[in-house]
């Protein structure tokens, strides 16, 4: 495995991470036993890194992976979760909801301390609650050592600017906007540079546009969107190329994106994105993809208060 620096956090971060949202059955039903043996199979392969949050199968998440973390050493791993986002319609960016938070979040993982904090799809929250409220309850967990570092996440990238030109934030989490059908990411590095701020990438699969498999009903994706991923992931196929090992290995050989999440709750498929990760990449067959996609590089979907959304391009 290979590690990055994470900003100015001083962590060192596998560039393949573990993003725990599987483990909650978002996706599909999960066996829980076969979702701890994921944990322990991506620690033991290398992965340092590991993400959750109290939304992702409400609460079953953090639940699963507290468990698996009881036979792992503290030491051996990085661990963040998120506060704020508690369900599909269910936001409370409050000064107090977070610190109880965290120490929820806390008994559920079974630890005295989170490395990062993020604050959960900030962009549907109210913005003056985010910087004013929100984010001072980061700083107090922090001063206390229960946090090592704050966070903010969330879909739309204006709010990742909006959120830094008037706070410090340790590390941003974005998703679905370094993959081989959005690469818009790349437009934040130099703020991210100047700021000295951490990136965690999520979603090099586009939430499973790029996987091949059925999407599931709530997935946001446009009409246009899922049949140019479909086309690749015919070519690909055609070739005997898997496009899932493509994406992750356009994902994490980005030397300024320091780790991608990816979320799974079967051992084997954790090994095969390692494997993926660690393997040199068909820079031929990759760039024939993104000729592919090339009619929806950059198209995303609306996420959070209108104000967020302005510079979405959809279709």
């Amino acid at each position: 495995m290979n590690y990055r620096k994470l900003g100015k956090t001083g962590l060192d971060v596998s560039v393949l991470s573990f993003g725990a949202s599987s483990l909650g059955s978002v996706f599909h039903p999960t066996d829980d036993k076969e979702g701890i043996r994921t944990v322990h199979e991506a620690v033991n392969q290398g992965i340092n890194y590991i993400d959750v949050s109290p939304y992702y199968g409400l609460l079953k998440a953090e639940t699963v992976l507290g468990q698996a973390l009881l036979d792992i050493p503290r030491d051996q791993y990085i661990l963040s979760t998120k506060a704020g986002r508690y369900g599909a319609d269910r936001f409370d960016f409050s000064y107090d909801r977070i610190i109880r938070s965290v120490e929820e979040s806390m008994t559920r993982l079974h630890t005295d301390y989170i490395d990062i904090l993020f604050l959960h799809d900030i962009e549907f929250g109210d913005m003056n609650q985010i910087v004013e409220d929100a984010i001072p309850a980061l700083e107090h967990l922090k001063k206390q050592g229960k946090i090592r570092f704050t966070g903010i996440s969330g879909l739309p990238l204006t709010i990742f600017q909006t959120v830094l030109s008037q706070k410090p934030i340790d590390v941003i989490l974005s998703y679905c906007h370094y993959s081989l059908n959005d690469d818009s990411l790349l437009e934040l590095l130099p703020l991210l540079s100047e700021k000295g701020t951490g990136l965690v990438n999520a979603s090099p699969l586009s939430m499973g546009l790029l996987s091949g498999n059925e999407l599931p009903a709530w997935h946001p994706a446009t009409p246009l969107i899922r049949q140019a991923c479909k086309e690749a992931f015919d070519y690909c196929s055609s070739i005997g190329v898997p496009l899932p090992k493509l994406a992750i290995q356009f994902a994490v050989n980005h030397e300024g994106i320091p780790t991608t999440l990816v979320s799974t709750s079967k051992p084997q498929t954790i090994m095969t994105n390692i494997g993926y990760a660690l393997e040199e990449q068909d820079f031929e067959v990759i760039q024939e993809v993104r000729r592919i996609l090339e009619p929806i590089q950059r198209l995303s979907w609306p996420s959070g208060k209108s104000e967020y959304n302005m510079g979405v391009r959809v279709e």
